[in-house]
Parts: structure tokens; C-alpha cells; sequence
């Protein structure tokens, strides 16, 4: 891997916090991603399942997380199973978790390895009553491939038919959604990488330039910096372009006199960055341009002051609408009619703005957390307002990403990379 090393005190606290919420005499089992063919003997490249990763700090294939708080043997309450590895894996594949690597990592003392995992799992579910299988329950998902998980939960439910049933996701919700100081910290890397993509490409962006020559830019400042590359599919998106709002073929020419929308961010450690800045490509906006630009700017500075412990997201949201009807009204795009004569499921502002504000993000860009109960110190969430207007050739978002405090306004990760209009001119022009 390319990143520092994670004290394995944050897995240690994460298993516990899962373990506290377990029911009497449960298992709960957690498996790695698989490796995903392509064709002939092409893999995409390995990505770790995200919650064995958070419970664990496991990065490998082939792994599985088993956790069983009143096990008999203290020594099974906590097992971590890899694959076991020797010369000839070291000299294909490289180098993989020795049992003595595997404990360092994750603070586990029990490991196995995989091919004893039949044997020991037999052993302790005749102690264990339920069993928690980890599906997938995100608000966005739409999976249809079959993965590891999918085919150890459809294995063992009929391997064990007597066993209660208990479901890992409303835990993992809770607990994933708080993050806690070394998860902050390694998303303030994740943030610092994409800063020096960003100001990289200020000096770099003229008329003419290539969306994926931006693209190239980036990639190259972030894995410089010790990460894999991109948190999610890059969106550079030049002129009307930036009306998509998941454009991802980057491939047209930026312009003279169009504004390049560019939602970009670096992972690092497997955690998440997630930022969107608008800039002009040859360096100076419009004036109509900057008109829209600072009021999407204030709509994102006014919607992250109501990010504070107690907010609830559904009515976060409604508010984010009243701010942006305001400026839309100011901008001359509404209308007063348009507003009383709005549909509610569908108000007039959502013409130009129609997407949400602002989603959890960690190890997943849009990560786990609770969304039905009050938001918490320590959550972080995106805050992302956009103005999109293809009559106008133009479509701006600005995105930071922000931990909500105690007390006061949320702290913003992103605070040293440059968003206000002057500062982007600057910048580019030097």
C-alpha cells in the first residue's frame, strides 16, 4: 500500500464499538472484496471491502473478520483469516500479511489461516445463537453483481438453518457515520492531496486545454503524494458540459469564455476527499458568470452554518431550497409566480439546483451514516450547492467537505483550498 501505515488502536476501538451493540451469543462475520475480471487474465484493480477494512484494517484479498464477543475460548472472540502466503505468492504477487503483519495491522492476536476457516467456524457456531451477515443497505446502492459477501451469506444460511438471523448494516450505519480523530486526520490528508491538485492545475489550465489533460494533471499530483488516485470517477466538465451532472467522458476541448466545473478529490488510505471548484478557463469570469458563481457561494457558506449536532437532513435540505429560491430570484431565473405556483414535490428552485446538498462521506464518497435521527459532532458531510443554466452555457458547483463541531460551525477540511472568485483569478494569472 501506498499509505502510512494506521495505528491499529482505531480498529481496535471500531470492533469494540461494533461488539457493545451485538445481541447475547452472536457471531458476526465480514468478508473482502472479491478481485473482478476483466477478460483473459485482466483484473481491475483490488479495492477492500470498506467494512472489514473499518473493523480491521485488513487491505487484502481473501480475508475474513469474525467477531464473537461471548465466545468460550477468549482467544475466538476476535479472528482474522488471510490467506496464507509463501515464497512463490511473494515472488508473483508480492508481498502479503504473515500472521505477525496481520496482528500488527489490526490488533487482532487470533490469526488463522483461510483454509482453517471451515474448521474453527463449525466450532463457534455451536456456541452462537445469531448470526449478523453484512448486506448491503446503502440509500444509493444498486449492486447486481454477486459478491463475496452475497455468496458467504447465501452458503451459510443454508449450511446453518437453526441460527438466528441479525443484519450488520444498522450498526455499521451508526457507528461508521461518527468518525473518529485518526479517521478525521486521514480524511485532512485526503483533502491536503487534493489541494496540490488543485493548485496545480490553476497555473496549468489556459484556452484549449483538454478536460483529460486536467484530468492527467491531477491523477499525476495525487499519486505523487501516496494515493492510489482518484476517491471516485473524475467530472471535468468544460462549458455546457458541466450541465451533466455525472459527465464523465472528459474528452472536449476547454474554450475561451467557458467555465470548466471540475468535481475531483483524492483518496488516500482508502478514505474518501470529495471537492468540486468552477474556474474560468482563461482565467477571468464574467461578470454574469460571477454573479452566478457567489451565489452559489453564499448558498453553500449559508447551508454549512446549519450543519450542527440536532439538525435533521430531511429538513437541512429544505432549507438549502429556501436559500437557493433566494438567489435564484436574484439572479432573474425565478420569478415570484414561480414560487407560488411552484409543485411541492418539485419546487421551482429544483429547475437550475437538482440534486441534494450534502451526503456523508469516509471511506465511501457517500459514505454509511444515519440520515432519519439527528446529525452528530464528528459526522462528516459533503456541502455541494450548484446553479445550472444551459441556456447560459454554464453550470458552476463548489463542494468542501466539513466535520460538524460541538459547538459552533462545522471545521472544514478544505478551508486552504482557494474557492472565492478573486483568489481563483489570481491564482491563474500569475
Amino acid at each position: 500500500m501506498k499509505y502510512d501505515q494506521i495505528p491499529n488502536s482505531l480498529f481496535i476501538k471500531n470492533r469494540k464499538k461494533f461488539m457493545d451493540r451485538m445481541q447475547p451469543k452472536s457471531i458476526a462475520v465480514f468478508n473482502s472484496n472479491d478481485i473482478y475480471p476483466i477478460a483473459a487474465d485482466s483484473v481491475l484493480p483490488f479495492e477492500q471491502h470498506r467494512d472489514i477494512f473499518y473493523l480491521s484494517g485488513a487491505d487484502q484479498e481473501e480475508t475474513i473478520l469474525v467477531l464473537f464477543p461471548d465466545a468460550i475460548n477468549k482467544n475466538h472472540r476476535e479472528v482474522l483469516f488471510v490467506r496464507e502466503t509463501n515464497e512463490h505468492i511473494a515472488i508473483w504477487e508480492g508481498e502479503k500479511l504473515t500472521k505477525e503483519k496481520a496482528t500488527e495491522v489490526s490488533g487482532i492476536e487470533t490469526v488463522c489461516w483461510l483454509q482453517d476457516f471451515e474448521k474453527i467456524f463449525f466450532d463457534l457456531m455451536t456456541e452462537a445463537e445469531t448470526i449478523y451477515f453484512n448486506t448491503n443497505e446503502h440509500y444509493r446502492q444498486a449492486v447486481e453483481t454477486q459478491t463475496r459477501e452475497d455468496r458467504f451469506i447465501e452458503k451459510y444460511k443454508h449450511q446453518y438453518p437453526a441460527h438466528k438471523v441479525a443484519k450488520s448494516n444498522p450498526i455499521l450505519q451508526e457507528i461508521r457515520g461518527v468518525k473518529e480523530p485518526e479517521e478525521i486526520a486521514i480524511m485532512q490528508t485526503a483533502c491536503n492531496i487534493t489541494e496540490k491538485g488543485f493548485r496545480r492545475l490553476l497555473s496549468f489550465v489556459k484556452p484549449g486545454v483538454m478536460e483529460y489533460e486536467i484530468e492527467a494533471e491531477l491523477l499525476h499530483e495525487f499519486v505523487r503524494n501516496k494515493s492510489k488516485g482518484f476517491a471516485y470517477q473524475p467530472i471535468i466538465a468544460s462549458g455546457n458540459n458541466a450541465n451533466v451532472l455525472h459527465y464523465l467522458e472528459n474528452n472536449k476541448p476547454c474554450n475561451d469564455g467557458d467555465l470548466i466545473l471540475m468535481d475531483v478529490a483524492a483518496e488516500y488510505a482508502n478514505y474518501s476527499s470529495d471537492l468540486t471548484r468552477t474556474i474560468p478557463a482563461n482565467g477571468k469570469f464574467t461578470k454574469r458568470q460571477k454573479e452566478v458563481y457567489n451565489a452559489v457561494l453564499r448558498v453553500k457558506d449559508d447551508a454549512t452554518k446549519m450543519l450542527v449536532p440536532g439538525t435533521l437532513w430531511a429538513e437541512y435540505h429544505k432549507e438549502c431550497g429556501k436559500l437557493m429560491t433566494s438567489e435564484l430570484l436574484g439572479l432573474g431565473l425565478l420569478d415570484k409566480a414561480d414560487v407560488q405556483n411552484e409543485n411541492p414535490e418539485w419546487p421551482a428552485y429544483k429547475k437550475y439546483f437538482m440534486h441534494g446538498t450534502s451526503h456523508h462521506i469516509g471511506l465511501n464518497t457517500h459514505d454509511y451514516g444515519a440520515l432519519k435521527t439527528p446529525m452528530k459532532a464528528n459526522m462528516v458531510f459533503t456541502v455541494e450547492p450548484g446553479i445550472y443554466i444551459p441556456a447560459e452555457n454554464m453550470g458552476i458547483r463548489l463542494e468542501d467537505d466539513v466535520v460538524i463541531q460541538e459547538k459552533g460551525e462545522p471545521f472544514n477540511l478544505m478551508a486552504n483550498i482557494p474557492i472565492k472568485a478573486d483568489e481563483i483569478e489570481e491564482l491563474m494569472n500569475k
